[in-house]
């Protein structure tokens, strides 16, 4: 069921397993261990650590005993921590033995519910001293697991309902607090049969000897239900070692049939590639050429990539395929989108059905996932899964029509027993995405004309970039549009890109007293494009984004959430000496942001930026 790789002498070996049996037994003494610790059904259990064996086996003792899951994002500083702690009123929190650190600084703030924490490895003395002074319990992993040894016939495994709630999955909290997503148990049940039905219609089902890699975080929705599909066909799943250096020895060792990415990974995988091409000589370079044009020809007049190029798939492409350890016939991307060239450049050389999904967490991941041997879905999403209802709805603001006979946009609402139960302690919210059984995901959409959705635009602005990670515009502006020598600013990134840029109306006295005293002369048209200026400006947009904390109310206590993040800072500006204005279209008569408006205005510039970056 489930791997990981020995160490020995500081080196990794190779993959250690242990069986379903084995697994099921360590999950009733752990369930059992639980629930000695006088957590019943419907009580909180948080998991915090990187994805591990003892991840899972507390992740599926919850399950067993009805006790709501909570996940702990492996990145998310004390704050969060305290916040999610405390709001989701955890009573037992199961943490990676590097990370009980960061959860001792929770207390005695969590102690309101928090009474036993156990490590996934070992304890020292000093952190036992600090849980016991704040009156709760603390295990290391194998402590644990024999506390419940012997009490399994003593805590029978309650009866479960479809409605129970599964999990609490927070959301990253980009402008204010967290939001509790909650799972129920037939929302992971229809995405786990959707997700069966859509591999079984395609003809790719997973089987016992599948065997995929856990690399990408179990907090997130995405990896769990793909960890749920292979443990519910008896497949196996192995762990990385944590360390994205080593992730690709981990895969040559593993030789995973399944990979799942977001397309940060996918990009680093096609520039790799496309390295070696550019450095691998004249014949190298057009053999490989010549045999991607032929397999790509091939592939959009419909031949499947198995059959579209054999004889090249053998003497070309078969290099690329050992590089992902020479198994892999499936690569799921989600999360964010992926870009069309890298898209399909992978569907030819990977000798893999490359498939891009879309869904969020409120809809328990995978809504859309493209077709396999469909070259026409580059770009989109793919169909809506089986057992998910979806709709456009018209967004007039935005010029979208969900009616167009032309091509049909607007926001995308799902519908069906994929989608959330509500945001814990937050109706309000609920109430303003779930309106008549139907979810807002504020996403724009584009049907096309062969049934797949492509993601256009995003109706609030709050979008993702190419990590997977949520940006908030607005929040972002309001705090470096604080910054000494800032007027007005204008922050962009997308979907495709990994960091932010901007476009500032710096403010004209403090531009031209600085440069007075810098040596940089000309007016200040001249002076907003001086490479000095830009310096100047961007130093003072990261000493603001690194002096800002952001804190959450909880009860009457301020709990520190963190600064801003690394992929938050602005990695780039462009100094307009001319203010943003109402002649250009660019702002509205009250002044706010026309942001398509600007994007059109400023695209060769934001092209320009992102291009000197690389």
């Amino acid at each position: 069921m489930m791997g990981r790789r020995e160490i020995m002498d500081g080196k990794a070996g190779k993959y250690t397993w242990v069986t379903y049996k084995e697994v099921y037994d360590t999950v009733i003494k752990v369930g059992a261990s639980i629930r000695s610790c006088g957590i019943n059904k419907g009580g909180r259990c948080g998991i915090y650590g990187g994805n591990s064996p003892e991840w899972v086996v507390s992740m599926q003792a919850c399950n067993a005993h009805g006790i709501y899951c909570v996940p702990l994002y492996d990145t998310l500083g004390a704050g969060a921590i305290e916040f999610i702690l405390c709001h989701a009123e955890v009573e037992i929190a199961f943490v990676e033995e590097k990370k009980i650190g960061e959860v001792l600084k929770t207390l005695p703030n969590a102690t309101k519910f928090l009474k036993t924490i156990v490590s996934f490895g070992k304890v020292s003395p000093d952190q036992k001293e600090k849980v016991e002074q704040n009156g709760l319990s603390i295990y290391s992993w194998s402590e644990f697991v024999l506390k419940g040894d012997g009490a399994e016939e003593k805590y029978e495994l309650p009866p479960k309902e479809k409605a129970d709630i599964c999990t609490i999955m927070y959301t990253s909290g980009t402008t204010g607090d967290p939001k509790g997503v909650l799972i129920s148990n037939k929302s992971i049940i229809t995405i786990v049969s959707a997700v069966d039905e859509f591999l079984r219609n395609s003809n790719e089902q997973i089987r016992e000897d599948d065997v995929y890699i856990s690399y990408l975080p179990l907090a997130h929705i995405f990896d769990r239900v793909i960890e749920e599909v292979f443990i519910h066909h008896g497949a196996s799943i192995g762990f990385w070692r944590g360390d994205v250096k080593l992730l690709v020895e981990d895969i040559g060792e593993l030789k995973p049939t399944i990979f799942c990415a977001v397309p940060r990974v996918l990009d680093r995988i096609y520039g790799g590639l496309q390295d070696k091409v550019s450095t691998g000589g004249f014949l190298k370079k057009t053999l490989f050429n010549v045999a991607y044009k032929y397999k790509q020809g091939n592939m959009i007049k419909g031949s499947k990539h198995e059959d579209a190029a054999s004889i090249f798939d053998k003497l070309v492409f078969t290099k690329v395929k050992r590089g992902l350890g020479g198994r892999v016939r499936v690569i799921l991307s989600g999360a964010a989108p992926l870009s069309n060239h890298v898209e399909e450049f992978l569907r030819v050389v990977t000798c893999s059905h490359v498939l891009q999904g879309y869904g969020l967490t409120e809809t328990c991941a995978g809504s859309f996932v493209s077709l396999p041997n469909n070259m026409s879905m580059l770009g989109t999403v793919g169909p809506p899964v089986p057992y998910v209802e979806v709709h456009l709805e018209s967004v007039p603001e935005m010029g979208y029509d969900a009616l167009s006979k032309e091509s049909p946009r607007g926001e995308i609402c799902i519908r069906g027993d994929t989608l959330f139960s509500g945001y814990y302690k937050r109706e309000d919210l609920t109430k303003e995405v779930l309106v008549d059984g139907w979810f807002h995901t504020g996403d724009i959409g584009e049907w096309q004309h062969d049934g797949s959705m492509k993601i256009i635009d995003r109706k609030k602005n709050i979008f993702k970039l190419s990590q997977g990670e949520y940006v908030a515009v607005e929040n972002l502006e309001n705090i470096f549009g604080q910054a000494p020598n800032v007027d007005s600013i204008w922050v962009y990134g997308n979907s495709f890109e990994s960091c932010l840029v901007a476009v500032i109306n710096p403010n004209k006295q403090g531009l031209e007293r600085w440069a007075e005293s810098n040596g940089v002369s000309g007016d200040f048209a001249s002076i907003c494009g001086d490479a000095k200026a830009k310096e100047f400006i961007l130093e003072e947009l990261s000493k603001t984004g690194k002096d800002k904390k952001i804190y959450l109310r909880h009860d009457r206590s301020l709990i520190l959430l963190q600064q801003l993040k690394g992929f938050e800072m602005i990695r780039a500006v462009h100094l307009e000496p001319v203010l943003f204005d109402m002649e250009r279209d660019l702002i509205t008569p009250t002044y706010k942001k026309k942001r398509p408006q600007l994007l059109k205005y400023y695209q060769g510039i934001i092209d320009e930026m992102y291009k000197s970056m690389k």
